[in-house]
């Protein structure tokens, strides 16, 4: 079973309420169509001002009513709840509650707050906002997870039909959104793709934190942060399964493994490779994906305290509800 099979299967047991705030584009329209009559979520909210909201949906022929909801937050009862709730988050911070109340009439705000709430278990946007926008308000409103203080992204890479990774796939973490990590942020990124791994492919983590060098083949200052943050995931979650610095080919072929990193608990079997910066994590997925042949699902924001992902710009409809899919089931 591949990777939107699985999330499907997850998707229809589970049954978990999606907040798209950008309520108003057709392919997110459809998108939540698509959701709705499949039966993969059990409610689906799009978000924006009422008559713009029915107007654009109707120009798809999709009628809000059943399963797809809309949310609009200049007639919500919950507004005033809602805008003190971010005033609280955010007063430290200089924050008004004329200003709280202005943001939080801005849909990716107020689809945050849902999520923050439980009014909504996930929310997916960045179909018309951009990341960094999207990034901001979850960051604001949803908060990192526990022991997290750095959010990040990972990317399913998948080839079906073959034995790479666990059953063809691979979790890749961070391909798209910290450029140069340091050491802390290093650990909280493979922290949280340890949960992403469990969260998509349905199985416990071997991580492979990857460099131009293996077990002190070179030495330079950026594998001295790829070893560092190893300690601090070590100190951190003495349990998981993670060894670096590792060059590709001794994270993922055993001969090359046995030669190059000789006794590490997952050299030449991870199912999760972390990169030491967004360059290498951006060229890497890429590389997979064009010369390798494998299925990009992704990026898919982790890291944050609930679900929340961000979508590419030129995004259509099939990669909001694959996208979809992959937040909705994120533990």
């Amino acid at each position: 079973m591949g990777f939107i099979e699985r999330m499907k299967a997850e998707a229809l047991k589970n049954q978990k309420n999606l907040v798209l705030p950008e309520g108003t584009d057709k392919r997110v329209i459809n998108a939540a169509k698509i959701l709705a009559d499949e039966g993969l979520v059990k409610e689906v909210w799009l978000v924006g001002d009422e008559g713009a909201v029915i107007n654009a949906a109707k120009a798809e022929g999709v009628k809000i009513d059943g399963r797809i909801k809309l949310a609009d937050p200049s007639k919500s009862a919950l507004l005033d709840a809602y805008a003190n709730e971010y005033y609280e988050l955010r007063k430290a911070k200089g924050m008004t509650e004329e200003q709280a109340r202005k943001e939080m009439l801005n849909p990716l705000y107020w689809g945050a707050m849902m999520v923050r709430k439980g009014d909504g278990d996930a929310m997916v946007a960045g179909a018309v906002n951009t990341t960094g926008a999207v990034a901001s308000s979850a960051l604001k409103v949803i908060k990192t997870a526990p022991g997290i203080k750095t959010a990040s992204s990972c990317f399913i890479m998948e080839k079906q039909g073959t034995d790479w990774g666990y059953q063809g796939s691979y979790i890749l973490a961070d391909c798209a959104v910290i450029i140069e990590p340091d050491a802390n942020q290093l650990a909280d990124i493979v922290l949280a793709a340890a949960d992403s791994c469990r969260s998509f492919l349905l199985t416990e983590p071997k991580i492979a934190m990857l460099s131009f060098s293996s077990k002190g083949s070179a030495k330079h200052e950026t594998v001295d942060r790829v070893t560092q943050a190893l300690e601090i995931v070590k100190q951190r979650d003495p349990n998981l399964k993670v060894d670096g610095e590792l060059q590709l080919d001794a994270s993922i072929i055993p001969e090359v493994a046995a030669r190059k990193a000789p006794g590490s608990p997952v050299a030449g079997s991870p199912n999760t490779l972390i990169f030491p910066n967004i360059n290498a994590g951006n060229i890497g997925y890429k590389l997979m994906q064009r010369f390798g042949g494998f299925e990009a699902y992704g990026p898919i924001f982790q890291g944050f305290a609930k679900p929340v992902s961000d979508l590419s710009r030129g995004c259509n409809t099939t990669d909001i509800v694959y996208t979809a899919l992959g937040t909705i089931n994120k533990k």
